[in-house]
């Protein structure tokens, strides 16, 4: 097992388990028999992980390995279950809603492959298929990627068909190869990397731009360890002791079009838009519950690993985590847009996402209870995860039904509350929100502010004159 993956492996603990949860929501209700069929030839047999389990160094200083599991049976790891079918779109979500809540806190059997599908029917007139995966198998990236991987498009033709992240430019430097020689030698890799990538940089440039920008890398690195060693997640309205139960909730599909125009305002990404959005329902929620509003700290991850190349057999977590500091305290909708742009921008111009790379990489060397006091020690700097997965523009269809949409939820771990994910699928963007029970016991209300100012920044967007316009004005 790489350093990353048993770092994931050993990170469970009852109030936060390591389990990436996964929702293919599917217009109909597809043949049972079809779906095994596309598991067994599209997950069981490319990606062996799928059919193995941990096995734990039998000395000290040895390493967790995966081993064939001698016992494997697909129909260990597929439920099916059926819901009511009938109600508004609206308590049929609720429904399934509750049935994944009642999943989340189950732990899986180190004896066995650490994954699961429930097919669930009369989800409305259509199914679900919910995964739950355990992160020490891969990123959740590499997962999105396996599981569209069973989808088809029009044509029948299988895809694995993901964008890039709308954080992956945050990857700007290269990372280095996986940790599997060593933690320091891929420490070292990293570091090499790096100085590389920039050296060359500055040698394209003249004499003086170079000394300026590299007075600017060495101002940048040292205020990344300041940020990592020295950020506070203040005390706010989502903070906590987490405890066992989650909620889970999510939006209808939101509107990509008015998104972008809303960010083209001040020349944001769609991602800076959704982060804003985010704050802004961050800020609601503190102020509704009497709380003076705050800026809150999430844990983003960053996707280190090529999109272009097909994914390894073995799969393996190949990412970074930085932290991105939500502008939650801002009153305004434009200043919170504003604030998550120049934020997002000072993250992909600093080395962050390369430094947590290679610590990634060495904490998963340590004992595990040195490796857990390190982990909760970053961990605990944040409310929570999140993450955002560019899907396919098309629609696809599994085992020939059509998907209507994708959903997701990232585990948390050290006193993490609060975790968003963000999906895009068909022209269209969801985003799901996992809360911790005893902190956050009315996801429904952030959900509804989050609903809220997306429907505000689409309204800002659309009241803008756009460059035509003003041209026609002009003249």
């Amino acid at each position: 097992m790489g350093s990353a993956d048993i770092l994931w492996l050993n990170m469970d603990r009852p109030t936060n388990l390591m389990v990436i949860v996964s929702v293919v929501l599917l217009e109909s209700v597809p043949d049972w028999d079809r779906v095994l069929a596309v598991l067994r030839t599209r997950i069981i047999e490319p990606y062996p992980v799928f059919s193995q389990r941990p096995r734990r160094p039998r000395r000290a200083l040895g390493s967790y390995r995966w081993e064939d599991d001698p016992s494997f049976d697909l129909m260990h790891h597929v439920r099916r279950a059926t819901l009511s079918g009938s109600g508004t779109a609206a308590e049929a979500d609720a429904e399934l809603q509750a049935y994944i809540e009642d999943e989340l806190p189950r732990e899986f059997d180190r004896s066995q492959p650490l994954w699961e599908v429930h097919l669930v029917d009369g989800h409305g007139s259509g199914a679900a298929l919910v995964f739950r995966i355990h992160h020490a198998l891969a990123d959740g990236i590499a997962l999105t990627r396996v599981l569209l991987g069973l989808t088809e498009d029009a044509d029948g033709t299988p895809g694995d068909i993901v964008g890039p992240p709308a954080t992956a430019d945050l990857a700007t430097l290269p990372l280095g190869e996986t940790a599997s020689a060593g933690a320091v030698a891929s420490g070292l890799n990293l570091a090499r990397a790096t100085t590389r990538s920039a050296w060359n940089r500055l040698r394209s440039k003249g004499a003086r731009a170079a000394v300026t920008d590299a007075a600017g890398l060495t101002l940048r690195t040292g205020q990344v360890v300041s940020d990592l060693l020295l950020t506070t997640n203040p005390t706010s309205a989502v903070g906590g002791e987490p405890g066992r139960r989650k909620r889970v909730v999510w939006t209808q599909p939101l509107p990509l079009p008015g998104l972008k125009q809303a960010g083209r305002l001040v020349g944001a990404t769609l991602n800076d838009v959704l982060m804003s959005a985010v704050a802004g329902a961050l800020h609601t929620y503190q102020d509704e519950h009497g709380r003076e509003p705050v800026d809150l700290v999430t844990m983003v991850p960053v996707n280190v690993r090529p999109l272009d190349e097909p994914l390894p057999r073995e799969l393996g977590n190949r990412f970074a985590l930085v932290f991105l500091r939500f502008p939650s305290r801002d009153a305004t909708p434009l200043g919170r847009l504003a604030l998550s742009k120049a934020r997002m921008d000072w993250l992909k111009a600093s080395p962050e996402a390369a430094l947590t790379f290679a610590l990634i990489s060495v904490i998963g060397r340590f004992p595990a209870a040195l490796e857990r006091r390190v982990v909760d020690f970053f961990a605990n700097k944040a409310i929570g995860v999140t993450t955002n997965v560019a899907g396919p523009r098309e629609v696809r269809h599994l085992a020939g039904v059509p998907v209507t949409g994708v959903l997701g939820w990232v585990p948390g771990s050290g006193r993490h509350t609060l975790g968003f994910c963000i999906v895009t699928y068909d022209d269209a963007v969801r985003i799901g929100i996992m809360a911790d029970e005893s902190v956050v016991p009315d996801p429904e209300a952030l959900l509804v502010a989050l609903e809220d100012e997306v429907a505000l920044l689409v309204r800002i967007g659309a009241a803008a004159p756009t460059t035509r316009r003003r041209r026609r004005r002009r003249s």
